[in-house]
């Protein structure tokens, strides 16, 4: 890591990340290199490497931003908002991912890839940042529905958190995959990040709060 404060090596780390960003925002991930980043920061490919061993970690370091950016949304949630129901909740936690395009979009992709690539330094920074993620979620839950049981809480976010993984493929299906399934005779849904996870979670909250 070249010397320097804190300070400019986040920067730098941030330029990075947000030139990966815009790459993946037009780019599929497979196509996405060091070589492609540079090109739009003030760095070369290879002064890439002293802030980023791999291009995983660079994901990595996106997919952190993501989950704490989320984790702010759902504090902010949790602060401004006195009462929610089952539904109003479930419209306010898929709202708060609504425009998380790249959150869904990575988790979609090899996590196991992306985190076996990656530094354990890198790593547990990015478990840091899920880590808090759960627990805002947690106090979201407990804020709104406070008679809901701890066994039930767990439920919830570990129903939840996996379903976020298959999101994306069934939100943004390409032309060639809807060829398919019409081909196959296959019902091809229209359905957005936010119908899916306010769905699925007024039926999960619905089925909870009547045990």
């Amino acid at each position: 890591m070249p010397k320097g404060s804190k300070e400019l090596t986040k920067a730098r780390k941030d330029e990075i990340v947000n030139a990966c960003a815009e790459l993946y925002d037009k780019m599929p991930y497979k196509e996405i290199t060091p070589g492609k980043i540079s090109e739009l920061t003030s760095f070369t490919r290879t002064s890439i490497y002293n802030y980023f061993k791999t291009r995983e970690e660079i994901f990595l370091a996106l997919l952190q931003r993501e989950y704490e950016e989320w984790t702010r949304a759902l504090t902010a949630l949790a602060e401004s908002k006195s009462a929610l129901d089952a539904d109003g909740f479930a419209r306010e936690i898929a709202h708060s991912l609504s425009c998380r395009g790249r959150m869904f979009k990575l988790l979609s992709v090899n996590i196991y890839e992306i985190e076996a690539e990656s530094r354990e330094e890198n790593l547990v920074l990015f478990k840091r940042a899920y880590g808090a993620a759960i627990e805002a979620l947690r106090a979201c839950l407990r804020r709104f529905f406070p008679a809901l049981e701890k066994t039930d809480e767990e439920v919830f976010i570990y129903a939840f958190l996996p379903f976020l993984f298959g999101v994306y493929p069934y939100a943004h299906a390409t032309q060639k995959q809807i060829s398919a399934m019409q081909k196959a005779g296959v019902e091809v849904p229209s359905l957005s990040e936010f119908s899916l996870v306010s769905d699925f979670l007024k039926a999960l909250l619905d089925g909870l709060l009547k045990k």
